[in-house]
């Protein structure tokens, strides 16, 4: 019976069940025949009728509209029938009212129905989505484990040959190592990248926050790439705004991911940047908010990618963008909207663009 009774809620019903609802209705249009014609016109059990109308609404929008219009028709049908008595006023009135009330019920009836409808279509759809959503984030971190695995062990491979392990290694062979193991972190990188960016979708970011000095971030990160702008002919330069003197720059943040964001910008810069050209990290700040700007001295970025430059897998269409996941930039406005600060981007005059962000600053440590 509770099987039953569900099925008929969410309006999946056999051709037994529908049978069953359909002889429910018509017995119910007997007893209420049967009660209205056998008392006088003024005694009123057309309202009975409301039961079958809302049995009717877990058919269909036809069956709705065969049983009103029937259990209407036959209320009015009342007033003529039998007939042995004079029709006054009052009982046209209550008869017209119960009329009104059934037409409302349907009314009301079908309309929940589709309410009804349109929230089981919405709940299997949600349904549907975090069922994909779950497997699409099967798929990544298996794949990004299984990529990650091999690169390591290729990593670890030319670091065996570069200490001469198999061998003596040439100046030209080390310099081919050494670009096959940058080639291979650049893609370690990059599978991270993918798998933070879907864990955090998923999850959210948990940062692991302590008082953070910015230009200690930013040293290290120029430190690791500076051969990397070097192959590239590139040249990353540090200062500190309007003063010519090292400051500290403190935040509360998480070192790690605050250092993501700092190789994220710096790298985008270095892509970007023509061959002899410079890349500069900019910091300065105050006593409310710290600010770090990258300039770079590409082809700058058009007005129409501007908006679109911190969304996800976004690659632009200008010159000025190298190929790449589109993640980095993303991944970097996770991160800083995470710590409570904004991240922009800007053209420059005549060429290049900058890439900042801003902090809250907080006390530094004693």
């Amino acid at each position: 019976m509770w099987s039953w009774l569900l099925k008929i809620k969410e309006n999946v019903l056999t051709r037994n069940e529908r049978g069953l609802i359909y002889w429910v209705i018509t017995t119910g249009f007997a007893i209420v025949m049967a009660l209205e014609y056998l008392t006088p016109p003024e005694y009123v059990f057309g309202y009975l009728y409301i039961g079958s109308i809302l049995l009717a609404s877990r058919l269909n929008r036809k069956a709705v509209f065969n049983v009103t219009l029937a259990a209407a028709g036959l209320t009015l049908l009342n007033l003529l029938i039998p007939g042995v008595e004079a029709i006054n006023p009052p009982t046209v009135g209550n008869r017209l009212i119960a009329v009104i009330a059934l037409l409302v019920t349907a009314y009301l009836s079908e309309r929940n129905r589709r309410n009804e409808e349109a929230v089981a279509w919405t709940q299997a759809q949600l349904r549907s989505q975090e069922q994909l959503a779950r497997m699409r984030q099967d798929f990544v971190s298996t794949l990004t484990h299984d990529l990650k695995t091999p690169l390591l062990g290729a990593i670890q491979t030319l670091k065996s040959f570069q200490k001469g392990q198999f061998g003596a290694v040439t100046p030209m062979q080390e310099k081919v190592i050494e670009t096959m193991t940058r080639s291979h972190r650049t893609t370690l990188q990059l599978v991270e990248t993918v798998l933070d960016v879907y864990r955090i979708d998923a999850e959210g970011l948990e940062l692991q926050c302590s008082p953070v000095n910015l230009v200690t971030v930013a040293e290290e990160v120029i430190a690791t790439l500076t051969e990397v702008a070097r192959a590239r002919q590139i040249c990353i330069s540090l200062n500190y705004g309007e003063s010519d003197f090292r400051r500290s720059l403190w935040v509360n943040g998480d070192y790690l991911q605050l250092g993501r964001v700092f190789s994220n910008l710096l790298m985008n810069g270095v892509n970007h940047t023509r061959r002899g050209g410079k890349v500069e990290v900019v910091l300065g700040g105050s006593s409310s908010s710290q600010i770090v700007k990258i300039l770079d001295s590409g082809c700058g970025i058009t007005e129409e990618e501007l908006p679109h430059l911190f969304e996800r897998f976004y690659q632009g269409h200008s010159d000025r963008h190298a190929k790449g996941s589109g993640l980095g930039l993303y991944l970097s406005r996770q991160i800083i909207e995470a710590h409570g600060g904004i991240i922009w981007a800007e053209n420059r005059s005549p060429w290049g663009a900058m890439f900042g962000f801003r902090l809250p600053a907080c006390a530094p440590l004693s």
